[in-house]
């Protein structure tokens, strides 16, 4: 790479830690001009093209052409060509690439997945499977196919699938993991206790949550709480207190504990603010949001049920709806985080720096008939959200609360009698801010369509 082309791949860089992807994206061309037939240069252009939402299969062919064994651009030629409008090409490409390296697991999970938002919930994991089987000394291909099949919450073929792993490998303590996992997320209350009798469980986050999940749902919110809270009281912002918060907070609310009012209660944590676009703006801002709906379902592990939600970051894109929605969503943003109560080191959400925030991750969700989201938690979040761009018309939804935000009730399959802190009615050009660790979700409503976009915010430091 030439000393020029080199200056410029460090100024995309540097745009790119600022979220100016457009800026990126121009120094990127610059440096892949001056270094055209440099596989890192001609990859990473490829990828600010996508990642703005422009055509790209076309730059990532080329680099897999040049470097047919460069794995991250074979994924991303598929994903490209899937968000293009040529699945199956998508889907045939991988299946080529799978076929020279068959214990490619990243090749097998977007396979998996593109095959399952394209409504193939049957064979979607046929790769995962014939690939296991011609190697199956090779674990992660086993664990990577259970994987598949248990967000599909499949739970007799992901058991199908323990079974056949343990057959042709030695003791693996991430398949006892995976079992613990699978007993928890199940529901299957005999199975785990089973598994605790016999001991010599590994020590691993996972197998911790999975404790405390049945400890919630065995009525026991004190042998949930001695487990959850060591694991919460990390590093500020780290993804395992993330994850674990939403349980303490559950515990302290089942023990009458008044760490839970400090936790969750302060009335600034929760806001819905219009953001000020106008109705011309929201409908242009909803004509580019269902463009990007392509699949039949949501991806597996999403929280969406009877809708769509879009893979890239859409408030990075490129579409000038998109950059106007952005700059007024990150305005309200700043007005929420300088709102906020006084600083305080051992919580999740005022302990964090306040200035310099990022976009951690932004979607679109489009949900339909009678859709909704199940009660979740961003544990990659800081402060996370809900822009609702276009709304169903109440009087075709006979409950009250059709659509509504809620936010405080831990997910039903814990079988606790917890309710809501509070629910919000979605309002078109409003936007919701509360805290990443605060367990959320919908209401289901009758019929129509709910358009919105939600994203994640964290400190850059």
């Amino acid at each position: 790479m030439s000393g020029s082309a080199g200056a410029w791949l460090d100024q995309a860089r540097v745009l790119r830690t600022r979220q100016d992807m457009v800026g990126a994206e121009a120094a990127m061309a610059q440096a892949s001009a001056l270094a055209p037939h440099d596989p890192t240069v001609a990859f990473l252009h490829a990828q600010a093209r996508y990642e703005l939402g422009h055509p790209a299969a076309h730059l990532f062919a080329q680099v897999c052409r040049e470097w047919p064994d460069h794995l991250d651009a074979q994924r991303n030629h598929a994903l490209a060509l899937a968000s293009e409008g040529a699945v199956a090409a998508g889907i045939a490409a991988l299946d080529a690439v799978l076929a020279r390296h068959p214990t490619w697991i990243e090749g097998h999970r977007v396979l998996a997945s593109l095959r399952w938002v394209g409504g193939d919930t049957t064979g979607f994991d046929a790769s995962y499977a014939q690939a296991a089987r011609t190697h199956p000394a090779h674990a992660p291909l086993w664990l990577g196919w259970f994987a598949a099949v248990a967000q599909g919450r499949d739970w007799p073929r992901a058991a199908a699938i323990l079974d056949e792993a343990e057959r042709h490998l030695d003791t693996v303590p991430a398949l006892t993991q995976a079992r613990v996992f699978l007993a928890g997320e199940s529901g299957d209350g005999a199975a785990m206790a089973r598994l605790l009798a016999q001991g010599g469980l590994p020590d691993s986050p996972l197998v911790t949550i999975a404790r405390v999940r049945q400890a919630l749902r065995d009525g026991a919110p004190e042998a949930a709480l001695a487990l959850a809270l060591p694991l919460a009281q990390q590093a500020p912002g780290s993804p395992l207190a993330g994850q674990v918060w939403p349980y303490v907070s559950t515990c302290w609310r089942l023990l009458d504990d008044p760490r839970a009012a400090w936790l969750d209660g302060d009335g600034a944590f929760v806001r819905a603010v219009d953001v000020g676009l106008s109705a011309a703006e929201l409908a242009d801002l909803a004509a580019v949001l269902r463009g990007l709906h392509q699949t039949q379902l949501p991806y597996p592990e999403q929280s969406v049920r009877g809708g769509t939600q879009t893979d890239r970051s859409v408030l990075l894109r490129h579409e000038a709806p998109l950059i106007r929605a952005r700059e007024a969503l990150l305005a309200a943003v700043r007005d929420h985080v300088a709102a906020l109560p006084a600083p305080d080191p051992t919580h999740p959400l005022l302990s964090r720096p306040r200035r310099d925030l990022r976009i951690s991750g932004s979607w679109s969700v489009r949900l339909h008939g009678a859709g909704f989201n199940v009660t979740h938690s961003h544990p990659l979040g800081w402060i996370s959200s809900a822009f609702y761009v276009a709304l169903p018309d109440p009087a075709e939804s006979a409950a009250p609360d059709a659509g509504h935000f809620h936010y405080g009730a831990p997910p039903a399959e814990l079988g606790l009698d917890l309710a809501p802190y509070g629910t919000i009615a979605p309002a078109a050009g409003q936007l919701v801010l509360f805290p990443s660790t605060l367990w959320h979700g919908t209401v289901p409503f009758d019929a129509g369509e709910r358009l919105n976009i939600a994203f994640d915010i964290v400190p850059a430091t």
